[in-house]
Order: structure tokens, then C-alpha cells, then sequence
């Protein structure tokens, strides 16, 4: 009997929805040869990560290992899926394999890093089949809210593992691959020994709705614009950009793509063939001279992103243009939970304009690209997997997945980041735990989400901050003065006096008192002007800063 196991293991997007990245293993226990599916990003909020530019998967576990890592597999091109891999590319060094249009969008990745196009191989779609270490795999094409998802044929000696990446069942996605059933059940006629799924919508209990659904209406709401009519929606949600041009060309209206991010996506599209052509579209610069009622701006910042250029609409101008009462403003998109602040203040401020806003609480003017509870019951039914491992979403709808699961008699496992699962039996089991985590980008540095920086960031957003400066001289006598500067803090409190002269006072006085020992020991001395700072401050003004102490000694 052999003693080689199959194992999966992640490291993010289980138990949360982004950052996604899968390992699966194969061989002696602690020497499998491994795969990695997906390696992708997850986004800062002001609230538990200030001044952050990009979360990743601390992949430490798979540094390490990197010797037996044989490739990366990228599913599609979303940000969650593909935005850390340029980013880690150096710490791992494997090759990457994606279909056209994902690696068209990572080369570009890749190239911003300093990396060769090389390092990013493109394949074509099922039935073709890549090679790496003792599994072989193949790209399955499936429908999602971006160009040429698949999900994963994983071949292994311990059968055949199906890895859904993103997707929904969309027989006419406007553009992309339809969902295509008999190519599915041909997936599924040797057996599939595991589906790791897709859990984002399985609370969702009413059949998913085409992308073709969507297209009527817009052009409708278009139609019944008196001034400028905005859209903004996911940059990489190709079909409904398209959807939104085609409305806008067919109202007479000369259409505008605003954002970086947009652009990209819709280069890719025709670079790589996913789309055969797009309405004609005009600068800003010319934008800027037609008639506002002949104007259909197609934007980014669905998600209320600060830079984007709907925030920069909503705050005054962006690249010459002004929004003005009459305009229609039109959320193509679902708002991401964490993110509905931020959207929020720009519906305000584009109501303050006198702009129109419309969201999609209706339900006309958007489309999940996520499989509903009866999508993914339809899948189970398809594959018919002796062992579901339920993915990319939170840990509430993992559960309700391994749920579904357990009732069509299909052994489920809750696997969250970090838990590695032994796959290798008729029954799924916990084979051990892996130190897991976050990887911050702060600018250009990276470091762990446990590394106490951000912490201390927010602790100075908090609390505020005192500098304390004292100069010693070579008596180990107070030289001056102590001195105090603040940062975040009110300048006076309850004495009715400068905070800064309250804390130099107090300061002033401990140092007159203070014993020749404690004079001549730097770490006693910063920790009692410290206790001081922070006691007189509270007093004053009910506060608790950070406090830095900076002791200067005459030599």
C-alpha cells in the first residue's frame, strides 16, 4: 500500500472572500511535490490597516518549501486571484501558467516588477493539459464577471480533483466561454474524487441571472437621462463595460472610458481575442466639448475607491470634467461588504452635485459572477464527488456549503487558512495546522501583519503623540529644561493652560526630584518621564498618548 498522500492546503481565501491561494500536494508525507492555484490580493480599510497599499498570503510555509514547488496555476485574472504575483514571484520562483487573456494581465504585472515575460507561460484551454510534477492539468473553461475563467482539472495518482476558481452558470455571458454542461459531465466521467468549490453564494437560494439580463434595462435607464449619464462597474468586468458602451452608442451618445484600470482591461480583451471589437470611444479631452446630452461616461471606483475616478467626479473635476445637476450617475455593481462607506460618501457627495444616483437595489442593473446555492447544487449533481472542500468565502458560508454537501451525501470539510487536509482517503481529515497570515505592502517594503507596525500606527491614530526631549550633562545633571512636542492632540485641556507647558512643567519637576540613580540609567529614566507624559496628559485632557523618549547625554 502506498504511503504517498494527496494533500490541500490554503494559505488565504478560506474563511474570507480574497487573498486566494490553494496548495495541493502529492508524494511522502513532508516531501510532497506541490502545485499552487491562485496567489492573489486583498484590500486595506482605514480602520484595521491605515496606510497600507495591498494585503497578501503569508506564504512563508511555501517559501520554504520552494524546492519542491513545481508551478503556479492563475484561474483568472481578478485581483484577488492574480494581484500578488508579481509581488512574490521572487520568493518562490515557479513557473506560471494561465490562459491568454490572464496572462496578458499578469505579464503586464510582472513586467511593472522587473520580471521577464518568460516567467508567465500561456495554455490553452481543456482538453490540453500541463504538466507538473505527478499532477497534470488542465484549464476548463467557465462563465464569471471576467474573460476566460476556468476552473481546474487537477490529475493526481490519487484520482482527479476539480478546483472551481470563481464562476457561474451563464449560458449567454455576452462575452467569454457560455457554461457548457456536456463539457462538465465529460469532466466528470472518470470520477471526481474532490471539488474544491466556490462558497460566495450560497446563501443565495434563487437561481443565478444571466449577464444578458442586465443589457435591456441599461439601455433603458440610459434613455432616460436628460444630462450626462455615468456608469461605473468593475473594471474587469468586461461583458458589462461592453454592455454599458453598446447602450450608450445605441442612445446616441459618444462614450468615454475613465480609469487606468478600465482601459487596461479592455486592451487585454482585444489584444488576446476575447473581444472581437468595441463601440468607438472619445478622450476626455474631447469628451469635455460635447453636448452634455450626447455624453455617456463609463468609470471606475464602483467600490468607492479614493483615487478612482468616480470619487474624483464626485469631488469636483477629473481630467477637465464636472458633474452638474440633471447628470445620471449609475452603480453597475454590487457594493463589496467592508467597502459601503466609501461608496456611500460619494452618493452623497454626487447628490450634493444634484446628480442622479442610481444603485442596483433593484436588481435590474446588475449580476452576481458567482454561482447561487442552486448553481452550485446543479455542479454537485454534475461531478458527483466523493469529497466537497468548500472555498473563497467566509467561514459562515464554508459551513453552509460542507451543509449542502453532507445532504446529497457527499462528505464535506471545513478547511480555513492554514489547515492542511489529507485527501488521500475515502474520508477528508485534518493532517495538521500551518502557521498562517498576512503580508502587508506599505509602500515599497513588506512585512508581517503581526510585525506590530501598523498596530503602532493605529495606536498614534488613536491616542496621539508626545516627543519628550531631555538633555543630561556629564554629571548626569539635567541640562535645561525637558521639552515636549505633540502631535493629535488638543493643545490645551482642563488647566486652562498650553498642554505642552503642563507637560514640561511636570516633567521639569520629576527631573528636579529625581535620585542620582535613576538620572544615570536611561531605561528607568524613559520609563518615568513616559508613566509622567501619560498620566499628566490623561489628566489634562483624558488621553493616553504613545509617548517617544529621546534622552541626550553630554560626554
Amino acid at each position: 500500500m502506498s504511503s504517498d498522500r494527496l494533500i490541500y492546503l490554503p494559505l488565504g481565501g478560506a474563511g474570507e472572500i480574497g487573498m486566494n491561494a490553494y496548495v495541493y500536494g502529492y508524494g511522502k508525507p513532508g516531501k510532497e511535490r506541490l502545485i499552487l492555484v491562485d496567489l492573489g490580493v486583498t484590500f486595506p480599510d482605514m480602520d484595521t490597516t491605515p496606510g497600507v497599499d495591498l494585503i497578501m498570503p503569508d506564504i512563508a510555509w511555501l517559501a520554504k518549501n520552494r524546492d519542491r514547488l513545481e508551478a503556479v496555476f492563475i484561474t483568472h485574472a481578478h485581483e484577488d486571484h492574480v494581484g500578488a504575483v508579481a509581488h512574490l514571484y521572487d520568493r518562490l520562483g515557479a513557473p506560471v501558467y494561465a490562459r491568454a487573456f490572464t496572462a496578458n494581465i499578469a505579464r503586464r504585472k510582472m513586467g511593472e516588477h522587473g520580471h521577464p515575460d518568460e516567467a508567465v507561460t500561456t495554455v490553452s484551454a481543456w482538453p490540453e493539459m500541463t504538466e507538473a510534477g505527478p499532477f497534470q492539468v488542465g484549464f476548463v473553461p467557465l462563465s464569471h464577471s471576467i474573460p476566460e475563467s476556468s476552473g481546474l482539472v487537477i490529475d493526481t495518482p490519487a484520482g482527479r480533483i476539480v478546483h472551481s476558481g470563481d464562476f457561474k452558470l451563464d449560458e449567454n455571458p455576452i462575452v467569454g466561454e457560455a457554461f457548457d454542461r456536456k463539457l462538465w459531465e465529460e469532466v466528470a466521467k472518470p470520477g471526481v474524487k474532490v471539488f474544491a468549490c466556490d462558497s460566495t453564494n450560497v446563501m443565495s437560494r434563487h437561481p443565478g441571472r444571466s449577464e444578458s439580463s442586465v443589457g435591456g434595462e441599461i439601455e433603458k435607464l440610459v434613455g432616460t437621462a436628460e444630462g450626462v449619464f455615468i456608469a461605473t462597474t468593475f473594471a474587469s468586468n468586461v461583458a458589462r463595460v461592453l454592455t454599458l458602451a453598446e447602450a450608450g452608442q445605441r442612445a446616441g451618445r459618444s462614450v468615454c472610458l475613465l480609469g487606468r484600470a478600465m482601459r487596461r482591461m479592455i486592451e487585454a480583451a482585444i489584444e488576446t481575442g476575447v473581444l472581437a471589437d468595441f463601440p468607438r470611444t472619445v478622450s476626455p479631452e474631447d469628451a469635455r466639448n460635447i453636448p452634455r446630452e450626447n455624453l455617456m461616461l463609463i468609470v471606475t471606483g464602483s467600490q468607492g475607491e479614493r483615487r478612482a475616478a468616480s470619487a474624483q467626479l464626485a469631488n469636483g473635476k477629473y481630467q477637465g470634467i464636472e458633474l452638474k445637476e440633471g447628470d445620471m450617475f449609475l452603480f453597475s455593481s454590487k457594493t463589496i461588504p467592508g467597502n459601503e462607506r466609501g461608496v456611500l460618501r460619494i452618493v452623497n457627495q454626487l447628490s450634493e452635485k444634484g446628480v442622479d444616483v442610481i444603485d442596483d437595489s433593484s436588481g435590474l442593473y446588475h449580476v452576481s459572477g458567482h454561482a447561487n446555492r442552486p448553481d452550485l447544487e446543479t455542479m454537485h449533481e454534475i461531478l458527483q464527488p466523493e469529497i466537497l472542500v468548500p472555498m473563497h468565502g467566509e467561514h459562515r458560508h464554508l459551513r453552509e456549503h460542507v451543509k449542502l454537501a453532507d445532504k446529497r451525501g457527499i462528505k464535506g470539510i471545513l478547511a480555513v487558512n492554514g489547515m492542511m487536509i489529507d485527501l488521500t482517503g475515502k474520508a477528508p481529515k485534518v493532517a495538521e495546522y500551518i502557521d498562517t497570515g498576512r503580508t502587508y505592502l506599505d509602500g515599497s517594503v513588506k512585512y508581517g501583519a503581526l510585525d506590530g507596525i501598523v498596530r503602532d500606527r493605529i495606536r498614534m491614530a488613536l491616542n496621539g503623540h508626545v516627543m519628550v526631549n531631555v538633555i543630561l550633562d556629564e554629571e548626569d545633571a539635567p541640562l535645561g529644561e525637558p521639552w515636549c512636542e505633540i502631535r493629535g492632540l488638543a493643545e490645551q485641556g482642563s488647566s486652562n493652560a498650553p498642554l505642552v507647558d503642563v507637560l514640561e512643567a511636570d516633567l521639569d519637576q520629576f527631573l528636579g526630584r529625581a535620585d542620582d540613580k535613576t538620572l544615570a540609567d536611561d531605561d528607568k529614566l524613559e520609563e518615568q518621564l513616559r508613566r509622567i507624559t501619560r498620566q499628566t496628559t490623561q489628566g489634562e485632557i483624558g488621553k493616553k498618548p504613545e509617548v517617544t523618549v529621546v534622552i541626550s547625554r553630554l560626554s
